[in-house]
């Protein structure tokens, strides 16, 4: 036998032994990596009801809505929940007590949408817009009893958390300042959602050391001028702003203020009204892609 001939077998028997080797290492490698990019996608969806709040928040299995509009804009709602195939929700969160974010509350539980829980505010103070506490008497006949939230609760979320960072004590004469303000992590990013959040409730979470930086963030009541303070922008210092208002209903929203403050800090800024339904986020291995519909 020649040399190269004894040369070509030895190669030859090495790849024999070491080629299962080899592609064992290389299916564990691909395992792993598709094992990462399928960890679960945090999704925003924020429907356009006008100035109003309703947003779905989607994280593998789990989705909750919080804020449902007014009963007018039920409609909108319904069809873009059955667009993006939602039947069962494992929470409603009803930031605070305001018709233009619980309003829809009531026809929602007729629609047939399997809702696990209800959630609101654990804090209430009746003001001249709403005298009486708008989701129990949505509740009444219904098999549902309100669950309360307050700073340091947590909620369910598939593949990640969802925080709640208020409110931490009773605002009595601004129903606004008792909003349900949530952290949801996941996706490699974060969201934060604020309700009707105006300065006084800011400066809660600011003394509390409760704030930091978020990805996504949604504006607090409307873009009024009366919240997004420049402390609190420079303590979450979000990439990307949402707005929920529409400027013919309240032509003082967004604020001219609140614009100059998110553009000085170089953040995206996306309105509700300026979708024809609605505007999805999402956030996926820390990307944040968005899409209007």
């Amino acid at each position: 036998m020649t040399l190269l001939h004894m040369l070509f077998n030895s190669v030859l028997s090495f790849l024999k032994r070491a080629l299962p080797l080899l592609l064992s290492c290389f299916m564990s490698f691909s395992s792993a990596q598709g094992t990462e990019t399928e960890a679960p996608a945090l999704t925003l969806v924020s429907i356009n009801v006008g100035k109003a709040d309703c947003h779905l928040l989607l994280s593998g299995n789990t989705a909750y809505m919080v804020d449902v509009g007014r009963g007018k804009t039920w409609d909108t709602v319904e069809s873009v929940l059955n667009e993006l195939g939602i039947t069962r929700l494992d929470g409603v969160i009803l930031t605070h007590t305001h018709s233009d974010h619980a309003g829809g509350l009531k026809k929602m539980l007729k629609s047939g949408i399997q809702i696990d829980h209800v959630y609101t505010s654990a804090f209430y103070s009746p003001d001249e817009e709403d005298d009486e506490h708008s989701v129990l008497k949505s509740l009444r006949k219904s098999d549902l009893e309100a669950e309360y939230l307050k700073s340091g609760d947590t909620l369910p979320l598939d593949g990640g958390t969802l925080q709640v960072l208020g409110p931490l004590a009773q605002h009595p004469t601004k129903e606004n300042n008792n909003s349900v303000v949530l952290l949801a992590s996941a996706g490699g990013g974060s969201v934060l959602l604020t309700g009707d959040m105006e300065f006084p409730e800011e400066r809660d979470l600011l003394a509390a050391s409760l704030l930091s930086r978020v990805d996504v963030l949604k504006i607090g009541n409307h873009g009024e001028g009366d919240a997004t303070s420049d402390a609190f922008i420079a303590a979450v210092a979000p990439k990307l702003a949402v707005i929920p208002t529409n400027t013919e209903e309240e032509p003082d929203t967004p604020d001219p203020r609140v614009i100059r403050l998110l553009e000085s800090w170089k953040v995206r800024i996306l309105q509700t009204q300026e979708s024809a339904r609605y505007i999805r986020i999402t956030l996926r291995n820390g990307e944040i892609g968005t899409e209007m519909n």
